[in-house]
């Protein structure tokens, strides 16, 4: 009865209390009798155990297989990502092999691309040949367009002199667009700014805007017959009838000095005065008088004042103001003579100061150097046959240059020319190997006999690589002859024919050629 009692009395499972839970959860047991039977005695009855008691008990089972099928479904879902990157990482090699192999061209089709790159060097020399011939055309017509003008000025100069400015103004029109043009597409632009140019812009100012301007007129005559036409000397300016680049220098500094002449000189006393009066009132000035300008001092004085505000602008708007692309390489008249005068004293002693003093020097001593060539002016000025002569010598030093132009530079590039075709012949002579290795762009003659004919001569790639009794193993040795084949280079220039040799022709061109 009383065994009864204890069972009807068996600690029940309750879902409140935290010993329970502990318990419900964690049904381990250390093993003694006193700690079991203490546990045993925390049970609720039986009749007080409820579902929640039991899902309790279940729920941290459900929780890891949950878990557990989570884990097994990422490791499933990682493993088929990896069979699909495995099989698309395979496809695409697959791919890319057999794109590989079909774009790499066999023997016969490399052979195929060669002939055709060969053909369109060919059309491409071909053109160039076409290209040599209508420059030639051009310089033929620049020859005969610059004797005719020659003959043109010498014929308005002695029988019209009152219209040779009407001619020099009409060529002005017609050069200064075409330099100014061609400059800019070579980047010599800033050449453009030089003094000879500004020296045409004050004579076309005193000839059609202000021609009663005394001083104007002063101050072009003065740099006209001083700078502008001694620079023809210092600088080389050369008469070359075929070069138009050169004839519009020559033109720039010669042609304002002639224009002068004929204005100054060989008009008509009553046309001076109703055509240019300022040029009228300084010839008849009384000496003394405030019209006076025919000396040193008021021609040094005028003309200095315009030769101040083209150098101090010359220096802001182009030295300081493009400092960054004349250091990146764009030439102008300090650099070019800076290069081209290294080794004389006067470059020495330029180059010899502080980077800093380097420019105001140049600019002082190119002010004297105008100061220097002005000091004759009234000279000219006032002699008629004293400016004749000096215009004879200035240009017959052009001719002089121009004859130097012809002989030794035309001479020279033939020489160079010669000698390097006879390096290619002795080159050739010497390892003619090279010859049977490769097709070469020259045309090569084989023999080749056709149907038991006489021989005949082959000139061509097809009839150098095709098989023929006389070469029975040409079409065999096809494609070991293609690792013989040279590579093609567009960008390979002309040799000996002096064909593709534009800029450096420029560059010798812009050499010879005279700016201030």
């Amino acid at each position: 009865m009383q065994v009864d009692n204890e069972m009807l009395d068996s600690p029940t499972l309750s879902a409140t209390t935290p010993k329970s839970r502990g318990l419900s959860r964690n049904p381990s047991f250390s093993g003694s009798s006193s700690t079991y039977q203490d546990d045993w005695d925390a049970l609720p009855p039986l009749d007080r155990l409820t579902v929640l008691d039991l899902l309790d008990n279940f729920a941290l089972p459900q929780q890891l297989e949950k878990l557990q099928r989570g884990i097994s479904a990422q490791t499933d879902k990682v493993r088929r990502s990896r069979d699909a990157f495995k099989s698309k990482t395979q496809n695409a090699r697959d791919r890319m092999v057999e794109e590989w192999r079909r774009r790499v061209p066999s023997a016969d089709e490399q052979l195929e691309r060669y002939r055709k790159r060969m053909r369109q060097r060919v059309d491409k020399l071909g053109k160039q040949w076409n290209d040599t011939k209508a420059i030639s055309l051009r310089e033929k017509i620049s020859f005969i367009c610059g004797v005719m003008n020659i003959f043109a000025s010498g014929y308005l100069m002695g029988g019209y002199p009152e219209y040779f400015h009407i001619w020099y103004t009409v060529q002005l029109l017609y050069f200064m667009p075409i330099r100014f043009f061609t400059y800019h597409r070579r980047g010599y632009h800033y050449f453009l700014a030089d003094l000879c140019y500004f020296v045409n812009v004050l004579l076309m100012l005193s000839i059609w805007v202000f021609p009663q301007s005394k001083r104007l007129f002063t101050a072009a005559y003065c740099l006209a017959y001083g700078n502008n036409a001694v620079a023809i000397i210092m600088w080389r300016n050369s008469l070359v009838f075929h070069s138009f680049d050169k004839v519009t220098s020559l033109f720039i500094h010669i042609m304002p000095c002639a224009t002068l002449h004929c204005i100054v000189h060989l008009f008509r006393p009553e046309e001076q005065m109703k055509r240019f009066p300022a040029i009228f009132t300084i010839k008849h000035a009384m000496p003394g008088s405030p019209t006076a300008y025919a000396n040193v001092l008021s021609m040094l004085a005028w003309s200095t004042i315009p030769y101040a505000i083209w150098q101090l602008g010359y220096y802001f708007f182009i030295t300081v103001r493009r400092r960054d692309k004349i250091a990146a390489g764009r030439p102008t008249s300090f650099t070019w003579l800076r290069k081209s005068y290294a080794k004389t004293w006067l470059g020495k002693f330029v180059l010899s100061r502080p980077a800093a003093l380097q420019e105001p020097a140049f600019m002082v001593i190119q002010y004297l150097y105008a100061v220097l060539t002005m000091l004759p002016c009234p000279l000219w000025f006032l002699s008629r046959w004293a400016s004749t002569a000096f215009l004879l010598v200035v240009f017959g030093w052009s001719i002089y240059n121009g004859a130097t132009y012809y002989i030794d530079v035309f001479g020279k590039r033939f020489q160079k020319e010669l000698e390097a075709m006879k390096a290619d012949v002795l080159k050739w002579q010497n390892s003619p190997e090279t010859l049977l290795q490769s097709p070469q762009m020259a045309p090569q003659h084989h023999v080749v006999v056709v149907d038991g004919g006489p021989p005949a001569q082959a000139t061509s790639l097809d009839a150098q690589l095709a098989p023929s009794p006389m070469r029975p193993d040409a079409g065999k040795n096809r494609s070991v002859s293609l690792d013989h084949i040279p590579m093609l280079d567009d960008n390979f220039k002309m040799g000996a024919t002096g064909v593709d040799r534009g800029d450096e022709g420029a560059a010798r061109e812009r050499k010879t050629t005279g700016q201030d």
